[in-house]
């Protein structure tokens, strides 16, 4: 199948590369004429515009596109929604808030153009493990873009089928599902990744417990200087709480168990905000979800004014002092 893709960073360039392998013409485009040139040398088709990025695509016309969320994609849908015809088809395939994909889909319909949301999951190592996908737009055109989606996924594998699941038709087990209508792909997908924020600050929290065991203000007979890189290795055979987060961390902890490349600084990508403001509109309490969301914002900060005030209380009804280390570091 020939179909474009828009964008060649980590994602959008290795996602080329698997459809590639997969026997697909890709057509390739990016603001980085490096990029295109680079991938190209591999087997793709480049072009040097959208518009001649356009008239390199087959018809129907499929795009795909793996350009940041926000300002960055509007401008290319809205682009590319004056260039293709109706019939054509635009793939989302970043971290697009569902709510926006409603939007597009609704202008794109007047217009003839399906608009197709996937939110993709996979990161740097889907090129060989397979991309998770949650789709949502027109049936129709989900069923035309599917050996796109066979091959951009993991399919099955050795994973072991779950118990009941034979009697289940559909494409889950492959790797990739049709969630719905217009939306549904990415509002799949934003949950998913609040909850791989609240899933990595459980982790990040027991191994800092297992840090600090060795802490002074223990008595000594319950000190206890562990090997972290040895604890999440052993959890990978056969634990309850085994996971690929887990072995990404026992990879981490076995290059440095101490961490010291890593400042602590923790960004958040939006999706983590979205599940709560939609926990928020359907009442539904989150309190794992959003504390993992609040850990981040705190991660960038040195102490809050909020501590000050918290601080300043405490030595005014109670004459409690700063450690001598927080004042120096206040006066620093």
């Amino acid at each position: 199948m020939k179909l474009g893709m828009v964008g060649l960073g980590r994602m959008g360039a290795n996602m080329t590369r698997r459809l590639m392998r997969g026997g697909h013409e890709v057509v390739v485009t990016d603001l980085s004429a490096d990029n295109v040139k680079h991938i190209a040398g591999e087997g793709a088709i480049a072009s040097a515009s959208l518009d001649d990025f356009v008239t390199k695509l087959g018809k129907p016309r499929v795009a795909w596109l793996m350009v940041p969320a926000g300002g960055p994609t509007e401008q290319t849908v809205q682009t590319l929604a004056q260039k293709f015809q109706a019939g054509d088809i635009l793939i989302d395939g970043g971290n697009s808030y569902f709510k926006d994909d409603i939007r597009r889909s609704k202008q794109l319909k007047d217009k003839g153009i399906h608009y197709v949301d996937v939110g993709t999951s996979g990161g740097v190592w889907g090129i060989e493990r397979g991309y998770c996908m949650m789709i949502g737009g027109p049936k129709e055109a989900v069923q035309h873009l599917d050996p796109i989606f066979k091959t951009l996924a993991p399919g099955r594998g050795d994973i072991p089928r779950t118990a009941g699941r034979e009697k289940m038709a559909g494409t889950a087990e492959d790797g990739y599902i049709y969630c719905g209508p217009s939306g549904a792909g990415h509002f799949v997908k934003m949950v998913h990744n609040g909850i791989e924020y609240g899933l990595m600050q459980a982790y990040a929290e027991g191994f800092d417990i297992f840090r600090n065991a060795t802490s002074k203000e223990l008595p000594e007979d319950q000190r206890y200087d562990l090997n972290l890189a040895d604890i999440a290795e052993v959890w990978r055979r056969g634990s309850v709480v085994s996971s690929w987060l887990l072995d990404l961390t026992a990879m981490a902890l076995a290059e440095n168990p101490t961490l010291s490349e890593y400042t602590g600084f923790v960004q958040d990508s939006g999706e983590g905000r979205w599940t709560i403001q939609a926990a928020i509109d359907e009442a539904v309490p989150v309190d794992v979800l959003s504390a993992a969301l609040f850990t981040r914002f705190r991660s960038r900060q040195e102490h809050t004014f909020a501590e000050k005030v918290l601080s300043a209380m405490r030595q005014k009804f109670g004459g409690h002092v700063e450690p001598a280390s927080s004042a120096a570091k206040k006066t620093a």
